[in-house]
């Protein structure tokens, strides 16, 4: 990744359905909600922008607040995964930063497509562990990619 990118061009649009497809599938397995955010870039701290996107996107109002947001910062090559109240009470210490480690040597190697699927995988697991699907569960937020501007 030479040349800086937007995050328009981060991933591709099929990349992006890719991406929608795994969260969708992910969250047939739990009543957890995932989210994922490119931005071109961020002045802020990293964590405390990815904080006000999960804001923004409405990701504390859902029923358990189980939502989890993985942010890219493409421009900056800053990622962060932000979880809700209920999920970060159960998640063991180092989970959001070993995910964040996968993501990472994706990008490094120019995978940022299975980099970003291979997390919501992990993420997904996680949730189910903690949050099974339930039979009167809805997706309470869109799955799909969502892109800000700077």
């Amino acid at each position: 990744m030479s040349a800086v990118l937007t995050a328009e061009e981060f991933l591709t649009e099929g990349e992006r359905k890719q991406v929608s497809a795994a969260i969708a599938e992910a969250e047939l397995r739990t009543s957890g909600e995932v989210r994922v955010h490119l931005d071109d870039r961020t002045v802020d701290d990293v964590l405390e922008h990815a904080a006000f996107i999960f804001e923004e996107l409405g990701m504390h109002r859902t029923k358990d607040r189980n939502g989890v947001l993985i942010y890219v910062s493409v421009a900056d090559r800053k990622t962060a995964i932000i979880g809700d109240k209920g999920i970060n009470e159960r998640v063991p210490p180092r989970f959001w930063n070993d995910a964040l480690g996968v993501l990472q040597l994706h990008f490094a190697a120019g995978r940022q497509a299975d980099g970003i699927r291979e997390v919501v995988a992990l993420v997904g697991e996680k949730l189910r562990a903690y949050f099974p699907y339930q039979s009167d569960d809805r997706d309470e937020l869109s799955n799909e990619v969502s892109i800000g501007r700077s």
